[in-house]
């Protein structure tokens, strides 16, 4: 990304030495000095200082006193990153001006077609260190369900020692202190040597499901898609990667309708009692190339996937034994 830069200087002067070049005829001279009429000349290049642009900065305006300073407010954008050119043309101008109150039959454009505006750059300002972070930031928006970038943390401005003639700035991604926030690292080279370095951070908000109570729900009631709804919402935390609605899981509390449900206010269902205690059970341990099976008396009652004690009917061994789904246990080993 080459950025060109020359050194800050003053364009006013620049500007007011274009008005003795500027012909008018009778007529037009006459509808300036009475108020009624406008003249905006566009040179075909020209350079700025600062990031906004304004009529007054690209063009010489000519008219009464109090009409030029008006239009010469017109806002015309702003730059976004060091070395940009902007094309401001003819049509686009008349719009603006249209859009201030100036209509177009009581303006008359001289000069260029269309206008080069270049910004004069000796500092790196903030805004361009914000502006190249979330440009940075926006390439993982998409894949991150990244909605916002919000800059907490502005550095200051780089000054750069002579005229580089080419900038770059060179983004890294810094790991953050606070969850939720990130850290861009700006890198600044000037003619190929690094000039310095700035760090901008970021609160990052996500786009996220959020889980609503179409309905009351009571203690231990189950969640369906009858008794909640699932609507999109904005989250300083990203949403789990898999996510999938809690159908089926269980209210541990009493849920008022049109209430966000958390997950802390929910727990798995219970599944069914496999076994029992003092239930004959079948162990079984199955490896590859081999099985071995028992027959054991449960000491508790267990549900697929708990852990529970089994007496071993020949070794009268008590082991620890997981509940298999088929009802039968695998011991703990």
């Amino acid at each position: 990304m080459n950025r060109s830069a020359i050194g800050r200087v003053t364009v006013v002067c620049g500007f007011l030495s274009l008005c003795g070049m500027v012909g008018v005829s009778t007529a037009a001279a006459s509808d300036l000095e009475n108020g009624t009429r406008l003249q905006v000349h566009l040179p075909r290049e020209v350079t700025v200082e600062g990031n906004q642009l304004r009529l007054g900065q690209i063009s010489v305006i000519r008219g009464a006193a109090p009409i030029v300073a008006e239009a010469g407010e017109i806002p015309l954008g702003r730059f976004s990153a060091p070395g940009q050119s902007v094309v401001l043309d003819r049509p686009t101008i008349l719009g603006r001006l249209a859009s201030s109150g100036f209509a177009a039959d009581r303006v008359r454009l001289t000069g260029a077609d269309a206008v080069v505006v270049r910004r004069q750059q000796q500092i790196v300002e903030v805004e361009d260190f914000v502006e190249i972070g979330q440009q940075f930031l926006r390439q993982f928006a998409s894949s991150h369900s990244v909605c916002e970038i919000i800059p907490i943390a502005r550095p200051k401005d780089l000054v750069l020692s002579g005229q580089p003639q080419d900038i770059q700035l060179k983004p890294q991604l810094v790991r953050g202190a606070v969850r939720g926030h990130v850290t861009v690292r700006v890198q600044v080279m000037a003619d190929g040597r690094e000039a310095g370095t700035r760090d901008v951070s970021f609160r990052l908000r996500y786009r996220r499901h959020r889980v609503i109570a179409a309905e009351q729900i009571a203690e231990g009631a189950a969640l369906t898609v009858e008794n909640v709804r699932i609507e999109t919402g904005i989250s300083d935390q990203p949403e789990p990667p898999g996510w999938t609605p809690p159908y089926g899981w269980v209210a541990t509390r009493t849920v008022a309708p049109d209430t966000e449900i958390h997950e802390s206010m929910l727990s798995p269902a219970q599944t069914a009692v496999l076994i029992r205690r003092n239930e004959a059970v079948l162990i079984r341990m199955e490896r590859p190339g081999i099985l071995v099976t028992a027959m054991g008396t449960s000491l508790q009652e267990g549900r697929t996937g708990e852990y529970v004690k089994v007496r071993n009917a020949d070794s009268s061994r008590v082991i620890v034994c997981k509940v298999m789904p088929d009802g039968s246990v695998e011991p703990a080993l």
